[in-house]
């Protein structure tokens, strides 16, 4: 990453948002933000680099990146701010932002907001990231400090239920298969947990797409009958931000197949819906659309 990355088109240009600024106190450069807080954050970003990540707490998949960030940016002291969007307290800011799946993380520089990555990462990764980042901001003129946010969580406070502890462990080393094994565990004690099956549905698209071929929606796109192109192809849709396209792609095959191909197409896409928080547009004009074409 260098700073061309940020003024590349389709940035989102936030270098005229002001708003009220949260008391610096205490030692964490990781916050929870509201509206008038996210403001502040994305006006900040003219000063210091802001890396902001939209989760959900019903995410467990994503929390492990949630607390890895918190860390490195407590470990950081000041060269960036991590700014925590809650999309289920805060759906517009997700929506203004654009966001389609959850962890999403963005950074903010220099007035402009730019995609890092979504799904898990381990810790690794994530800190390489973030020096690179940090070079970007130096390499802008962006040398300025953040403060230490008052009242927030650091990574010493659990944010997630400890039941889910051994599936996030897991994720954070990258091993989809023991995260998925250890969701089953919990599906299987309570068959009715929702988190756990979201979280099995996150790490299951995580795990499809972690070495896929560059050119599956190009050949998905070229035989759109062919269900395993079609698959996949929605995988990457969804893991890349295009929940709509996804979504489509898999009604228009509900509706041209019939029997055991049918339920199979319905079954996958029930098992993408689960991925994404309920309140999210593409996820709620989709189910109404499966529902019409089944009924």
């Amino acid at each position: 990453m260098t700073d061309k990355n940020f003024s590349r088109p389709g940035a989102v240009d936030l270098s005229n948002i002001a708003g009220a600024t949260p008391e610096a106190e205490g030692s964490s450069y990781a916050m929870n933000v509201t509206e008038a807080e996210f403001e502040w954050a994305a006006g900040e970003s003219v000063r210091y680099p802001v890396i902001m990540i939209f989760h959900s707490p019903r995410d467990t998949a994503g929390s492990g990146v949630v607390n890895v960030l918190t860390k490195l940016a407590n470990e950081a002291a000041g060269k960036w701010l991590l700014a925590k969007v809650d999309v289920d307290k805060y759906p517009q800011i997700a929506q203004a932002m654009r966001i389609q799946a959850v962890p999403t993380v963005v950074a903010l520089l220099g007035g402009q907001a730019m995609p890092l990555f979504q799904g898990t990462r381990d810790e690794k990764d994530i800190a390489a990231l973030m020096k690179q980042v940090e070079q970007a901001a130096v390499a802008s003129g962006i040398t300025g400090r953040a403060k230490p946010a008052a009242g927030q969580q650091t990574d010493d406070e659990p944010q997630t239920d400890p039941r889910f502890k051994a599936a996030d462990e897991a994720l954070a080393k990258g091993d989809y298969e023991a995260a998925l094994k250890e969701f089953d565990k919990l599906i299987e004690a309570n068959p009715r947990d929702a988190e756990a099956k979201a979280g099995k549905a996150q790490t299951g698209l995580l795990a499809r797409t972690a070495d896929v071929d560059p050119e599956c929606i190009e050949k998905a796109d070229a035989d759109p009958q062919d269900i395993g192109l079609a698959f996949v192809a929605a995988d990457v849709e969804l893991a890349t931000g295009q929940a709509g396209k996804a979504f489509d792609r898999l009604l228009g095959l509900i509706k041209t197949n019939y029997g055991d191909d049918r339920e199979k197409i319905r079954v996958r896409l029930l098992e993408l819906f689960e991925t994404l928080p309920p309140n999210n547009e593409d996820l709620k004009k989709a189910r109404r659309e499966l529902s019409l074409a089944l009924f």
